[in-house]
This record gives C-alpha cells, structure tokens and sequence, in this order.
C-alpha cells in the first residue's frame, strides 16, 4: 500500500475547514507581539524569520493546493514562490536559507494580507476539493504546526542573542511548579511490539515517515519514569561531565572543543548562580524541571555518565502508546511555554522532546510519495537522530506516540531532553 501522507479515512470537509482556520489563527497569535524588525531578523542558518515562516506555510496552501487544484487561481504575487519555497527541489529554484533574513520586503503587513488572501480563496475552494486534495489540506495543518514550534524556537533563539534579555510574551510569570518526583524506572519490557502508524486504519492522521506499522523486537529493558532534570544535569556538570572525553562519542568531544560548550544552551552563569534565558526573560535555572536544549552528543554523554543509555525509538514509543498524547505540557493558545515539572505523573507527551538513540531512517516498506510532496520527510533520511514526545512548543493535537521528529546530532536549539534506558539482564 502507499505510504502517502493523507487522511485516514475520506476527508470531513468541516472537519478539515475547523483544522485550518484554528491552526492558521493559533500562527496569528503566536506571532502577534513581534514588530516587523522581529519577524524579519534570521539569528543562524538553522533557523528562519518568523516572516518567513507565515509566508512559507501559506506557499504550501497556495502552491500544492490552490494553483494545482483550484482551475482560475492566480499566484497572489508570482515573484514570492521564489521567495518562500523551503527545499523542493520539483518546485525549481528558491532563495538561499541563509539569505531568509535579508528580506526586509516584504513586509510583515503584506505576509500577514497574503495569508488573509490565500485564506479566502482556500476556505471558498473546500468544499469542491476532492477527497485526495483535501488531504493534502490537512497535510498542510499539520505542516503549519510544525511551524509554529519552528517560529518559537527560532525566534527565542533570535533574541537571545539581544543582551537586554527582553521578554517575548509575558505569560504566568509565578507559576506553581510541581516538585519532581524521586526518579524510578518502569517495569521491564520485552518481546514484539507493533510499532509505526499506517494511514487508511482509521487511527487518525500521520506523516508518511511513521509507516508502515510492523514489528520491532525489543529486548528487555527499563525505560525512567521520567526525563532528566535541571538538577540532575548540573550534578552532571559538577562532576566534569563537560571535561570527560571518556564519556563523549569522537565526533560530540570534537563538537564540544569546537564550540565551546560547558552547558545546556541559554544558560548563564553569574557569581556560581547559574540562569536560563526564555521566551519570557531570564529566569533563575528550575532545578525540578526537564533539562531542555541539550544536543544528541550532550545527552549521550550524561546516560554513560548515569550508566544509563538512550533508549531505541521503538522501546519509547512502545512505553509510550499506552499515554494520552494530550496529558502533557504542550503549546496552547494563551499558555506558558517552557517545560515544567511533571510531579508524580510518568509524562511521556511534552515538555521536552526526548532524544532517543535511534538514527533516522525509513521503516521498512517506506515509498515515499511522488511528486514534490513526497520530498516532505523521505529526503532527510540520513545522519539525523529520532526525537519522541513533543515539548510544550508544540501544539496540543499534534504529536502522537508514532510521531518521529529529527535533528542533527549537534543540534539544541529546539526543546530537547532526554530519558534514561537501561538494559536488563
């Protein structure tokens, strides 16, 4: 069968017109307290402009939707597919990454008029759309979605770079946090488990790269009942764990000689008080909360250093599928965004994604689908690490216990943690 990403059963129009203006209007949200210099300015190559972002998921729309599908649509500006077209290379030639940053037009007033525009023509074309296309509607929400947490990431990491430290969004400036439990592992597991998400079982949507659904063996083995905290990451740090190559794989030691790096990214340390930098200020380091933005390299190193490993992808989500992807700490429109502690509850979803030890690579049976589209997930097959679970820059919806995102193995600059595994004899 095909591993197309596309509904799981024919496409509800109400249901896919209820997705798209929610998701569209949360991107709104999200971006209304930047200024225009905010949304324009592009901080490192990983990342991009926040303008950049609003205008690229409404190319999705218009490109693969309304100018493939809609008979009479017209490009709402024909220079912009050059503009904002991401990697397809079936779509032709497009603007370097790096050079996002350098768009000063146009403007954020005249993204956020494209959007609105390709909204109308969208929204008015649903109803005709046939049942394939309408998947690639709510490919696009999803699309959206992930963006969203690309905006985020990107834009703290754009003003973290501003020595005023200033605040993003002031949302629940004292809240109560919940005192991380004593860590435990959960009960062994072993044996076959089913793994992945086919689309067409009625399960709900999924990326082409979570299938197809088949059986990995997991040999016995404990996962924590928890992810790693602020406070046991500075133990980590407190007993040389940055200045240990014994602990590092080669190529973490040379990235970590390389830049530098003695901590998990945003961190400071003043007077031997160590703090962390938010999308809503400065804040002194959480000792209860997950450890967030450490890379794959960093994360080895503190499972060896704990005597621990990282779990295999299918070990987590096989521990996983039993938890409700909603229960976590995720985006939600109006919410605080950083991780927090999970009190006695073994969070699986949000808060942080969890590196796992897994190298991302195609299920077997994996075709990836023709045409740009198929360029969505297939093409970035190689020399990246797996991450599970979601963090709470994702929005509450969207991840699943099947949902394989991927980093480079440096990499931090998304919310990303870790979970101990431990093999068993």
């Amino acid at each position: 069968m095909s591993n197309r990403p596309e509904a799981s059963t024919e496409p509800d129009v109400a249901q896919i017109a209820s997705l798209y203006t929610s998701v569209r209007a949360l991107t709104r949200e999200l971006c209304a307290p930047l200024s225009d210099a905010d949304a324009t300015i592009q901080s490192m190559l990983d990342a991009s402009p926040a303008k950049w972002h609003l205008a690229h998921t409404t190319w999705f729309f218009e490109t693969f939707v309304l100018r493939d599908h809609v008979p009479g649509y017209r490009i709402y500006d024909p220079d912009w597919p050059f503009l904002f077209n991401s990697y397809y290379e079936a779509e032709g030639a497009r603007l370097a990454r790096a050079a996002r940053g350098l768009l000063s037009r146009p403007s954020l007033a005249q993204v956020i008029d494209y959007r609105e525009a390709v909204d109308a023509a969208l929204l008015v074309a649903l109803g005709q759309l046939a049942p394939d296309v309408l998947a690639i509607v709510e490919l696009g929400c999803h699309h959206e979605q992930q963006h969203q947490e690309l905006l985020l990431t990107d834009i703290l990491h754009a003003f973290a770079q501003n020595p005023l430290q200033c605040e993003i969004w002031q949302r629940d400036a004292n809240p109560s946090m919940p005192a991380a439990k004593k860590a435990g592992w959960l009960p062994m597991y072993e044996g076959l488990a089913e793994v992945g998400c086919d689309t067409g079982n009625g399960l709900g949507f999924a990326f082409d790269c979570e299938g197809p659904r088949h059986q990995a063996l997991l040999h016995p083995h404990q996962l924590a009942d928890r992810t790693v905290t602020n406070a046991e990451w500075l133990a980590f740090m407190a007993d040389g764990g940055y200045d240990d190559a014994r602990l590092w794989l080669s190529d973490g030691w040379a990235w970590r000689n390389s830049e530098a790096v003695r901590a998990p990214m945003y961190w400071q340390e003043s007077d031997g008080e160590w703090t962390s930098y938010s999308l809503s200020g400065g804040r002194p380091i959480d000792l209860d909360a997950p450890v967030c933005h450490v890379s794959f390299f960093e994360a080895d190193a503190f499972a060896t250093w704990a005597g621990a490993r990282l779990p295999t992808e299918f070990e987590w989500e096989a521990s996983a599928a039993t938890h409700d992807p909603l229960a976590g700490n995720l985006l939600d429109a109006g919410g605080d965004i950083r991780p927090r502690g999970a009190g006695d509850a073994p969070a699986f979803f949000g808060n942080v994604w969890e590196w796992t030890g897994s190298a991302y690579r195609p299920y077997p049976g994996f075709r990836a689908a023709d045409g740009a589209i198929g360029e969505y997930n297939g093409k970035f097959m190689n020399s990246q690490f797996v991450l599970r679970g979601g963090s709470c820059a994702t929005p509450r919806g969207h991840v699943r216990a099947s949902y394989r995102n991927f980093f480079y193995p440096h990499q931090r600059w998304q919310f990303m943690g870790l979970r101990l595994a431990r093999d068993c004899a």
